[in-house]
């Protein structure tokens, strides 16, 4: 692959607006369509640093810059539109993190690629509206946190606190939400603000290797360790008074949980034993990719 300086790349990238920037074609090879990326000044320095950064000799490992990212995405095959990096941009595995692309999957070409998810399958944030202020929790928040603490296990290595064996395990992989709903770890109502109701009526455990399920068998109700949180925040400033109040979110100084955790070990493991499979497809199906972390299949 060509190695450019740092001002040469800067030619294949254009400001658009005050927040947005075009990726040029032949960025990176191979490109089938443009990219763009939304970022304030923050952001912009960031993103625009991690490529200088990978343009200094001798700088090799680790992942892409995401402007990289963004544009090997715009190579894939049967790739429609635009690749495009959302306002949270940043280099990750395969696509960055904040990475979106669309395929057309009537075009015979098009792929499938598990670095469009990552290895933490379903990580996500969801934020729980309570009941309480402010008040009500400034005089405990001490013992509050200290019970957060006690009850959700967290970091590398954690294990949950729900009693599991492998059969359960089976029943919760193929029940979702069913099953923390039946294990009364849920109310009823929680399926109406879930994907699918909670439940994909095709999920099937026997696709999952005994090793992912090995590994996610100790961690189910565990937050994990990097970035995953479990937070109290209180609500300060209210910008859509029509959303928040969708989510019941309707006064100055509401106490609001917020939970970001994804599937651990075992969608880590899951993921791996899918990459291995796509390894497989792209020499059978003779795909190429700019990057082997965006292993695909059609």
């Amino acid at each position: 692959m060509v190695v450019r300086d740092y001002n040469t790349e800067l030619t294949y990238i254009e400001r658009i607006s005050a927040n947005s920037f075009r990726i040029k074609k032949g960025f990176q090879p191979n490109m089938n369509v443009e990219g763009i990326f939304y970022a304030n000044s923050r952001l912009e320095k960031l993103m625009f640093d991690e490529l200088r950064n990978s343009c200094r000799p001798g700088m090799t490992g680790g992942f892409l810059p995401g402007v990289k990212q963004i544009a090997n995405v715009a190579a894939l095959p049967g790739i429609v539109g635009r690749s495009v990096g959302l306002p949270d941009i940043h280099s990750g595995y395969g696509f960055a993190i904040g990475n979106m692309a669309a395929f057309d999957m009537s075009d015979p070409t098009s792929i499938v690629s598990p670095g469009g998810v990552g290895f933490d399958i379903n990580c996500g944030v969801r934020l729980l509206r309570t009941n309480l202020f402010e008040k009500d929790v400034k005089p405990v928040q001490e013992q509050l946190a200290q019970s957060l603490f006690d009850h959700i296990p967290v970091g590398v290595g954690s294990k949950g606190i729900i009693p599991m064996n492998a059969h359960d395990l089976e029943e919760a992989l193929e029940m979702g939400m069913d099953w923390s709903l039946r294990e009364g770890y849920v109310w009823a109502e929680d399926k109406e603000h879930c994907e699918e109701y909670g439940r994909m009526l095709t999920a099937d455990p026997s696709k999952v290797s005994m090793r992912a399920k090995k590994r996610g068998l100790p961690q189910l109700g565990t937050l994990g360790a990097g970035n995953h949180y479990a937070e109290i925040q209180v609500v300060e400033e209210i910008y859509d008074k029509y959303a928040a109040s969708k989510m019941g979110i309707e006064e100055l100084g509401q106490i609001c949980v917020m939970i970001h955790s994804g599937s651990r070990g075992f969608g880590h493991q899951v993921a791996t034993d899918a990459l291995v499979e796509m390894e497989k497809a792209m020499k059978r199906d003779k795909i190429e990719t700019n990057d082997r972390q965006l292993a695909c299949a059609r």
